[in-house]
């Protein structure tokens, strides 16, 4: 199994939108992929409050069976399209992946 997580910090304004409304948007599209991407098996969007500097702003969790898979994932049309609104309100982007 490979779990793939990436963090976000969001900008505090991009798109016409809050931070906030973005961050909604944000954990909107990602979890609206579960339904169209055969290679994810579990997928969690989680929107921190805490508020100390090293804390991202989103947090998604996805679990794929195979590195094939999250290649598939990676390379879908509907997480690209989701992808090209996240790379304009992100500021910075943080992922690991691994094998468990």
């Amino acid at each position: 199994m490979i779990k793939h997580i990436v963090m976000w910090k969001l900008k505090e304004e991009a798109e016409g939108n809050s931070k906030a409304e973005n961050i909604r948007i944000v954990k909107e599209k990602l979890l609206a992929l579960k339904p169209l991407v055969p290679q994810i098996d579990t997928i969690e969007v989680g929107v921190n409050f805490n508020t100390s500097d090293a804390a991202f702003d989103v947090v998604l969790t996805s679990t794929h069976q195979t590195k094939a898979d999250l290649v598939g994932y990676a390379n879908h049309e509907a997480h690209k399209e989701a992808g090209q609104f996240i790379g304009k309100v992100v500021a910075e982007r943080r992922v690991v992946d691994f094998e468990y």
